[in-house]
């Protein structure tokens, strides 16, 4: 896999109040990834990017919400959301640059 292939799985840090919960209990960390990125893609992708080991990947895919519009009815895209859980002992800060 290229380098530019990896930098493109990874859209973002999913930053929310049950991520926030998730990272304080169980040393995982959340991401927004493409729709097509599997779980070893992810798992190399955060590994090169933030240099920790990931010890495992749960994906899941969110759908998108219904909206209500002056002009009908709009639907927001769907989107695929990792939980990625490093081994223990190790961390990611997001403040920090990426490797």
């Amino acid at each position: 896999m290229s380098a530019d292939a990896i930098y493109n799985i990874i859209l973002g840090a999913h930053i929310s109040e049950k991520a926030t919960i998730v990272a304080d209990q169980s040393n995982q960390f959340v991401f927004k990834v493409r729709r097509t990125a599997t779980r070893p893609e992810i798992k190399a992708a955060v590994e090169k990017i933030y240099g920790v080991d990931v010890a495992g990947v749960t994906v899941a895919n969110v759908k998108g919400k219904t909206k209500r519009t002056m002009r009908g009815m709009s639907r927001k895209p769907s989107w695929k959301k990792a939980y990625v859980r490093v081994v223990d002992g190790q961390e990611i800060d997001f403040t920090a640059e990426a490797k």
